[in-house]
């Protein structure tokens, strides 16, 4: 314990890296993988936008990247985190690289929730003259909202999980701090308590999550 009070500034800077990448992934990972994801639904076959050749090219990016595991993906991105970042190394490389990783499995999770539209929904609107993308910004993407809150807080949880990754390449966070003040020192007061933490943010953004999803699934 007289440690873990010794450590305070280092573990409270750690815990603020945390958030911060996850934060920042979630917003990147979130709109990349919201574009992924409309862009697979639309193109597909029988979609609003059906489109062979893109839907294709889409597919083999998504299902090319996804399956990479994020330790190793973190090596295989880090020439292009280095190019747009500026650094390879540290906070925001980790941020970067997370953020291009989540984008992948936001995609797909975006698509099969769009997916689950029930199909006359879709029918009815078009047959009241909507467009493609009326139908998909004013029927398609209300309708899956709920269940979409539900897949991005799957997402938040996941990437939390990623910062613990994050610190291979400096990336901080509680996760290095468990490992290198914690484990790698046998001090197991301080390796707890970053877990504990990471468990209070999960559950946080859980519930967060849930609830939201509740209320408008509930409209």
């Amino acid at each position: 314990m007289d440690r873990l009070i010794e450590l305070q500034p280092e573990f409270w800077a750690a815990a603020v890296e945390t958030l911060y990448m996850t934060t920042f992934a979630l917003v990147m990972g979130g709109v990349l993988g919201t574009v992924i994801g409309l862009g697979l639904y639309v193109t597909r076959r029988g979609g609003l936008l059906q489109n062979k050749p893109v839907n294709v090219v889409i597919e083999f990016i998504v299902n090319f990247f996804r399956p990479i595991p994020f330790v190793i993906f973190i090596a295989v991105a880090q020439p292009f985190t280095r190019a747009v970042v500026g650094t390879g190394i540290g906070i925001n490389a980790g941020a970067f690289a997370i953020g291009l990783a989540a984008s992948f499995a936001i995609g797909r999770i975006v698509e099969q929730h769009l997916v689950s539209v029930p199909p006359g929904v879709i029918e009815a609107a078009r047959a009241m003259g909507a467009g493609p993308w009326r139908t998909l910004l004013t029927v398609v993407l209300p309708e899956a909202l709920g269940p979409l809150i539900l897949g991005y807080t799957f997402i938040v949880v996941a990437l939390i999980d990623m910062t613990a990754m994050a610190g291979l390449i400096g990336g901080g966070g509680l996760g290095a701090f468990a490992q290198i003040y914690g484990f790698r020192q046998f001090e197991p007061v301080v390796m707890w308590a970053a877990i504990v933490l990471i468990v209070v943010f999960v559950h946080l953004v859980q519930t967060l999550g849930t609830g939201l999803a509740r209320v408008v699934m509930r409209r």
